[in-house]
């Protein structure tokens, strides 16, 4: 009966019979909040460290991915160039082939005028030949 009126003041009496404001229920609900707090709280600084070592993953891919672009960008260009070379190379070739041919062309005409030329003194020779 002693203990309902100092419950009902709320005072409440603990295991060792000490004198206690709170409720021995209260006591141990709030020392269990106080443990998953702490649990908590370390759960929530593994989660930390955790996503900060993924960030600093995730960051180091980005630069690779980012390095590998440049890379594969300079590439490209480098073939872009490349190709212009060749091309230019190409046309340059082809004009020395338009060029040497026109001058085979000449040589040829130059050559049959000089084969007539020959047939003609040849003829003349003959000619003078048959004479004397």
């Amino acid at each position: 009966m002693a203990k309902d009126i100092l419950g009902e003041a709320g005072l409440h009496f603990d295991e060792l019979n000490k004198l206690r404001v709170l409720d021995p229920e209260v006591i141990q609900q709030t020392i269990e909040l106080k443990e998953e707090c702490k649990d908590f709280v370390d759960k929530i600084g593994q989660f930390q460290k955790i996503v900060g070592g993924l960030i600093e993953l995730v960051d180091q891919l980005a630069k690779e991915a980012e390095n590998e672009k440049m890379k594969a960008t300079g590439a490209r260009n480098l073939l872009k160039s490349i190709a212009k070379q060749r091309e230019a190379q190409q046309q340059q070739l082809q004009a020395l082939i338009a060029e040497k041919k026109m001058q085979l062309e000449r040589y040829r005409v130059e050559y049959e005028a000089l084969c007539k030329v020959e047939a003609e003194q040849n003829e003349f020779i003959d000619q003078f030949i048959f004479q004397k």
